[in-house]
Order: C-alpha cells, then sequence, then structure tokens
C-alpha cells in the first residue's frame, strides 16, 4: 500500500499545482484581453479552489465510482466547515459582514437542502431508487448561475473584487499558455492517480468508496481551501476567510455536483449519505446561529473550537461506523 498512497499524494501535488497554474494563467490571459477584476476574480479565481473537487469528481463519475463523487464533496463541505472554520477562528476570531450573514450563509444551507431533496427520490417522490439526473443538474447548475449573478450584483454595487485582483500578473504569450498547458495537465493526471489509487486502498482494506470520498478525497481536495482561509485569518483579514469557506461549499453542491450530473447521470445515491449531509446543514446553521450568540456577527475562539470538537467526533463516528 505504500505506492497508492505515495502515488495519490503525487496525485495532489500535482491537482492543487494544476490549479494554481491554471488560475495564473487563466488570469494572465484574461487581463491581456482587458476582462475586468471583477469578472477574473468571479469566474477563474473563485472557481480555482474548487477545481480539484470537479476534476476528482468528474473522473470519479465516468468511471461509475458515484459514492466517491457524493463522498467527496460531502466530506469537503464537512471539512470546510468544521475543521477549516473551526481553526480558522481559533487562530483568529472571524468576524462575519451582515450581507453574508443574510444572504450568502443561508443559501449555502439552502444549497444543501436542495441537493437532499433531489437525491433522495425514493423518499421524497416515491420513485425506485436514488439519483440525480441530467435534470437535477440543470437545476442546481441554474442555481449556481443565480448565485453567479447575485455575487456580480453585490460586487458591482461595493466596488469589492473579492481580493486582492489588481495585484495579477500579466505573463508573455508564451509564459501564460504553457502556464494554462501545464496547468490542464497537473488536474488531469493528478486527478485520475488520486480516484485510481484511493479505488486500490479502498478494496486492498475493505473500505466502502464512500469512506475514501469522506475522508482521503475530501481532505485532499479542501487543502486549497484550508491554505487560503488559514492564511486569510492569519492575516486578520476575516470577509476573505469566511467567505471563501460559504462560497466554496456553494461551489461545491451547486457547480461540482451540478456539473457531474449532466455529465454523467444518473448517479445512484446512498441513503447512508443522508447523515453525512444533515451534518454539512447541522454546519451551516451552526454558523448562522453563532452570529447571535457571545459576540454578535464574530465566529469566536470558543466556536471555532465547538467546530473542532464536532469534527472529532464525526470523524470518531465514520471510524466506528464506515471502516
Amino acid at each position: 500500500m505504500v505506492i497508492p498512497l505515495l502515488l495519490i499524494t503525487v496525485g495532489f501535488v500535482l491537482l492543487i499545482k494544476g490549479a494554481d497554474y491554471l488560475v495564473n494563467g487563466a488570469s494572465s490571459l484574461a487581463k491581456r484581453y482587458n476582462v475586468s477584476d471583477i469578472a477574473i476574480g468571479l469566474t477563474v479565481v473563485a472557481m480555482g479552489t474548487s477545481a480539484p473537487e470537479l476534476v476528482v469528481n468528474l473522473i470519479s463519475g465516468s468511471g461509475g465510482h458515484n459514492d466517491v463523487v457524493f463522498g467527496n464533496i460531502i466530506g469537503s463541505n464537512i471539512f470546510n466547515t468544521y475543521l477549516i472554520l473551526g481553526i480558522s477562528s481559533v487562530i483568529y476570531p472571524l468576524t462575519v459582514q451582515k450581507n453574508a450573514l443574510w444572504k450568502e450563509v443561508p443559501y449555502s444551507l439552502v444549497a444543501t437542502v436542495v441537493l437532499f431533496i433531489l437525491v433522495n427520490d425514493q423518499l421524497i417522490f416515491g420513485a425506485e431508487q436514488n439519483e440525480a439526473s441530467v435534470l437535477d443538474g440543470i437545476i442546481l447548475l441554474i442555481m449556481f448561475l443565480g448565485f453567479l449573478y447575485y455575487v456580480f450584483q453585490n460586487m458591482k454595487r461595493t466596488g469589492d473584487t473579492g481580493g486582492d485582483m489588481d495585484e495579477i500578473e500579466m505573463h508573455s504569450t508564451l509564459k501564460t499558455t504553457l502556464m494554462i498547458i501545464f496547468g490542464l495537465a497537473g488536474l488531469t493526471f493528478g486527478g485520475q492517480m488520486i480516484v485510481d489509487n484511493s479505488i486500490i486502498i479502498a478494496h486492498h482494506f475493505g473500505w466502502s468508496e464512500k469512506l475514501i470520498g469522506l475522508t482521503i478525497l475530501a481532505a485532499g481536495t479542501s487543502l486549497p481551501e484550508l491554505a487560503t482561509t488559514a492564511v486569510a485569518a492569519f492575516h486578520k483579514k476575516s470577509d476573505l476567510a469566511v467567505g471563501n469557506i460559504v462560497g466554496s461549499n456553494i461551489f461545491n453542491i451547486l457547480l461540482v455536483l451540478g456539473a457531474t450530473a449532466v455529465f454523467h447521470a444518473p448517479l445512484s445515491f446512498d441513503i447512508d449519505l443522508n447523515i453525512d449531509l444533515y451534518i454539512v446543514m447541522i454546519g451551516s446553521f451552526m454558523l448562522f446561529l453563532f452570529m447571535f450568540t457571545l459576540q454578535k456577527y464574530k465566529l469566536d475562539r470558543a466556536e471555532g473550537l465547538l467546530y473542532l470538537i464536532g469534527f472529532g467526533c464525526y470523524i470518531t463516528f465514520l471510524y466506528f461506523n464506515r471502516m
């Protein structure tokens, strides 16, 4: 099992570096053709941290590994909310803007609830099996476009580009092209290595594919969010830290799962994953609730610690019930 583990590690390096190269190259290309900073931030940069999940899911979906598809996204959102927000708020208490509290955080919860309804066909609609259809994927993508439109309108009103977009470097045409090519290659080969070797490990130890998706793949594809959010918290950029996580959770469900369903439907859904979806919903609701406890509109260290305790309980649950 040493070689598959080594190949998974190499795959994650390729995946994350590939996303980084693609974002930088595409941002440079957009800048060269006078695309606005807001448009770059909303598309290329914002989707960059979701690229690992998107690639892993598209590859998993093409191979029929549906448990990996759902496990990766649900697990990533659990890691994002409980572990990354927990760590970041312990580093530095995170202030949340009222706009994000009343619109973006609830939208993240709504997206999870909609996903729950769409994939629980037996429970909700009395169907013969649970699956994500092409229509379900289209619904999620329409919701994603609606969210994108909202963010764009909000940025136009506030003048906020969502980051240090003025610092985008415009490279030569050759360098930009090479960065995009190597970025796409890194994402493709890295994603394939991760999926293939994760399946090998799952079969070797008798683990289910959904467990691999909820743990190894979820943790690995959440590394960009962890790095971005922890650094933002360390530099006391609360809005960036919280916005990155909430936005990533929305992107994961609406864009990544939506696109995967459209390209590889039907995706069969294991009802056991409903427990994990409940945990995602609870995490989103906790974030909303925490804004009215202790210091208002702030995720304090004590609340971050509660997230970390919740994450520890979840991992313990996985160990005793899914292995």
